[in-house]
């Protein structure tokens, strides 16, 4: 990101209408898993709204990205604390994450799930990868998703994340066109066709 980019957004945040629109966005993604929902257009990277939208005082967030500011640019808008990646309520990749940073995002406890982080990892595009099955809450018998940045690997460090139910982590994968796609803690995900699903 330029300076004149950083200029132009930094402090800002979202207008309220903004952030609203995105909020809306993330609890239909959430609560219909596997149908997109559309993000609003802004100047930030589509995968950063959703912690814009809701990261506070209180709440930590960690950012991984390549040579770019829009930690800082997250942190003044919002006033939220940099945290460590195992600590952060909000973990926005805005690179490709690895599995090792996705298991090591904080899961909550059988008493405190609400602690848990929410994972927004930027993908190319919600087509065109490799194919996934999706059942469980929300889902209107099964859906197939194919999200082109997240592979086998992610899904199933993603299973292993939520294997202690209530316990888990809740994923939203953001395509660059802004499109939005909700994993949560309660969805199974598994291999078409496959005989035995990945149960939480």
């Amino acid at each position: 990101m330029t300076t004149a980019a950083t200029d132009k957004v930094i402090g800002i945040g979202l207008d309220p209408v903004v952030a609203q629109q995105v909020y809306r966005a993330m609890l239909q993604a959430f609560s219909r898993p596997g149908l997109p929902q559309p993000l609003p257009s802004t100047d930030f990277p589509p995968a950063l709204l959703p912690a814009l939208a809701l990261a506070d005082l209180e709440t930590g967030v960690a950012v991984l990205e390549d040579d770019s500011d829009w930690r800082e640019v997250l942190t003044v808008a919002t006033g939220a604390p940099v945290a460590a990646l195992g600590q952060a309520k909000y973990v926005t990749a805005l690179r490709p994450i690895t599995t090792d940073e996705l298991l090591s995002a904080t899961r909550g406890t059988a008493l405190s799930p609400e602690s848990a982080a929410t994972v927004i990892c930027s993908v190319r595009s919600l087509d065109g990868g490799t194919p996934a099955e999706l059942a469980g809450p929300g889902v209107n018998g099964t859906e197939t998703i194919a999200p082109l940045g997240f592979d086998d690997a992610l899904r199933s460090a993603r299973n292993d994340a939520v294997a202690d139910f209530p316990a888990g982590i809740d994923i939203l994968l953001v395509a660059d066109d802004g499109a939005v796609l909700g994993l949560s803690r309660t969805t199974r995900i598994s291999t078409p066709h496959s005989s035995t699903a990945q149960e939480n």
